[in-house]
């Protein structure tokens, strides 16, 4: 009888604990963790592109290579550490390839993006996510669009138009760089997020 009331007690407090665990790594809400990624991206993109407006209009675009090069990857960092999610720039032609060179689930993202731009979608919508299974554990990846903005030309245009001193700036910082001859609207590269699931 003691046995039976004690496996009892002990279901109804399993069933109990189960009842407030939340949903098992199998069952995410993805538009919750889309929304969550989405607001991480954004959130890079609105402080790198700050800063580097205020370094062109006050200095020129020679001092926004500084910002591109020390500040962007601390303001990643910065994000990263506070979102517990890695929120990196990649892109198929990086600048800097220690950071910006994608893995394969970024390069194939960014070239899907690509064929969508080409087909007409906007590029402001240019997104992907998926959940992935890798050796260390599961992931939710993300994927957002960075668009070729105009102010970015002066550093990414075509070489023809990329002032001199510029140009000898990026080849002192950036001797092997592949992030030159874009176009206003194309896509420049993608914030990338990972979210660990274990």
């Amino acid at each position: 009888m003691f046995r039976r009331k004690t496996a009892i007690h002990w279901v109804a407090a399993m069933a109990a604990i189960l009842s407030i665990v939340p949903a098992s790594a199998g069952e995410e809400n993805l538009d919750a963790l889309q929304s969550e990624a989405r607001r991480a991206a954004m959130r890079l993109l609105e402080q790198i592109r700050g800063e580097v407006n205020r370094e062109l209009d006050q200095t020129g675009p020679i001092r926004a290579i500084t910002v591109c090069k020390y500040s962007a990857p601390e303001i990643s960092s910065a994000i990263s550490r506070q979102t517990g999610m890695r929120v990196t720039r990649v892109s198929l032609r990086p600048r800097n390839r220690m950071l910006g060179e994608p893995d394969s689930w970024e390069q194939k993202g960014l070239l899907d993006f690509e064929k969508r731009l080409a087909k007409g979608e906007k590029i402001e919508t240019l997104e992907a996510s998926q959940v992935v299974s890798e050796p260390t554990g599961r992931y939710y990846r993300y994927l957002k669009a960075i668009p070729m903005a105009q102010p970015c030309l002066a550093c990414h245009g075509p070489v023809a138009g990329i002032p001199e001193g510029v140009k000898a700036q990026l080849a002192a910082d950036y001797p092997h760089d592949r992030a030159v001859n874009f176009q206003q609207g194309q896509v420049r590269g993608a914030v990338s997020v990972k979210k660990p699931l274990d």
